[in-house]
């Protein structure tokens, strides 16, 4: 039984109906991939064994072929490669790459006008990291722009994004698509704001939350550079958001009051550990919840516990194919 199979049976309690799946093509689709670097190659590791390798299929096709150029550079140079511990690579729709070169020593200038000079000779951005260190041969951030209404949107090289390039755009007209008679939104783990930007279109008002500091950074400043005015935003935990509605005051609210919304949806999109009993209990008093989810075993487990909803929509994005990866976007509605 295939994964899509495996989940249309895991399901059916829930949603009798055949569920919609969106394809991703089969190579060339991870905008963001990550790599340990041993014996003058990238390494991936698999459950018993490193695989030793010059570029990679599944990788955007800017990122695959900057590989192989990037890992020459470093290669012939023994202050570059020395103690380098892991690279990684990130990519947008505008043919940017930005690298992230981590290493387990001090960091010195040396190194540092070498890496500038690699930065110059390849045009790409490369930030250095070692610990409690980081520096950035061109910028902290890479831009992008959605689809929908041409918005950008930024991220930092260790914050959380949607890496499948053809399919986080299809994610955000869904998540619209299955939107009936918005009034206010919470969103919790909004992240950097890919769904967050769009849907204050759709919203009056949206009250963002995310725990990352350097997510919301990068929210703030799509925020101003999009010219949005309708997102508030506050640095809380999801459980420090269901703490919020029992009635405790956090200075990171800026003074903003839940009582300022009129929510009528919730937007849940967590880690693949799913949501805690303090959420699944939050988010079963709002009248509809949008769960974004990357784990299907505790999607149907989190779903099997909020008794108070049901599904209305709900489809597959193939984020990672031949992969047992799977990301659902769905509408759960409370029973009358």
């Amino acid at each position: 039984m295939n994964k899509f199979d495996r989940f249309q049976d895991d399901i059916k309690n829930n949603y009798d109906e055949k569920v919609v799946i969106n394809l991703s093509p089969s190579t060339s689709f991870r905008s963001r991939c990550e790599f340990s670097y041993g014996k003058n190659h990238y390494v991936m590791h698999d459950i018993n064994e490193k695989i030793y390798i010059k570029t990679f299929k599944d990788a955007s096709l800017d990122i695959q072929n900057l590989m192989p150029v990037l890992l020459k550079k470093i290669n012939e140079n023994n202050e570059i490669n020395h103690k380098l511990f892991q690279v990684n690579f990130r990519s947008n729709q505008h043919n940017k790459i930005m690298v992230t070169m981590i290493y387990h020593k001090i960091i010195d200038k040396s190194l540092i006008n070498l890496v500038n000079q690699i930065s110059d000779d390849l045009k790409v951005n490369i930030i250095i990291r070692s610990k409690n260190y980081k520096y950035e041969t061109r910028d902290l951030y890479l831009d992008d722009t959605l689809i929908y209404k041409n918005l950008k949107i930024y991220q930092t090289d260790n914050t959380f994004t949607q890496s499948n390039k053809y399919l986080v755009d299809k994610m955000i007209f869904k998540v619209i698509d299955f939107i009936e008679n918005p009034d206010d939104l919470l969103e919790l783990y909004c992240g950097i704001g890919t769904f967050t930007i769009p849907l204050s279109f759709i919203f009056n008002k949206v009250l963002a939350t995310e725990n990352n500091r350097n997510s919301i950074k990068c929210l703030n400043k799509a925020l101003k550079e999009n010219s949005i005015s309708n997102i508030h935003n506050a640095r809380l935990s999801s459980d420090e958001v269901s703490e919020l509605f029992k009635g405790k005051i956090f200075n990171r609210m800026n003074s903003k009051n839940i009582s300022d919304f009129n929510f009528s949806h919730i937007l849940l999109d967590p880690p693949r550990s799913g949501l805690t009993e303090d959420v699944i209990n939050l988010a079963s008093n709002f009248k509809n919840i949008i769960y974004v989810s990357c784990n299907p075993e505790t999607y149907i487990r989190d779903i099997n516990l909020i008794r108070s909803h049901k599904i209305t929509n709900i489809e597959l994005f193939d984020q990672f194919p031949n992969k047992n990866h799977l990301e659902i976007v769905s509408v759960l509605k409370m029973i009358k």
